[in-house]
């Protein structure tokens, strides 16, 4: 999956690889079929020589819908991204904090002992001169 700067921004794309031609080592397509903030359909080439030089050539609207169309008997294959594998997440958790002191989880309410208990010798209300 590639990506075309517009609108400032870089929006994602399809990515297609394209049949090398006219000394060219590398050759890749980036279609956007809608940008989601001005809309225009864009197509961006963009070729790599044996010289190490990088050239781009980017159509809009419909400009862009007849060049994909010439060029899509060239694509050799999309461009499909590997999902990275989730590696390093382990399922261990210590249940002490810096302090030494064991981590005490007060999210469980059921074991709280607030309220239960009332006292009726309590005089917090009962101002005495």
């Amino acid at each position: 999956m590639g990506y075309i700067h517009c609108c400032g921004g870089l929006r994602k794309t399809k990515s297609f690889r394209i049949v090398p031609r006219d000394n060219f080592v590398l050759c890749e397509l980036d279609v956007l079929k809608k940008c989601p903030v001005c809309g225009h359909f864009v197509v961006q080439l963009t070729r790599v020589s044996k010289d190490d030089e990088i050239s781009t050539v980017r159509k809009i609207n419909y400009k862009a819908k007849k060049f994909f169309e010439a060029l899509q008997r060239f694509i050799l294959y999309e461009k499909i991204p590997q999902k990275a594998p989730k590696y390093g997440q382990g399922s261990f958790y210590l249940n002490y904090n810096e302090f030494g002191v064991k981590k005490r989880c007060y999210s469980n309410l059921s074991t709280l002992k607030i309220g239960l208990v009332e006292n009726k010798n309590l005089n917090i209300l009962k101002k005495s001169f």
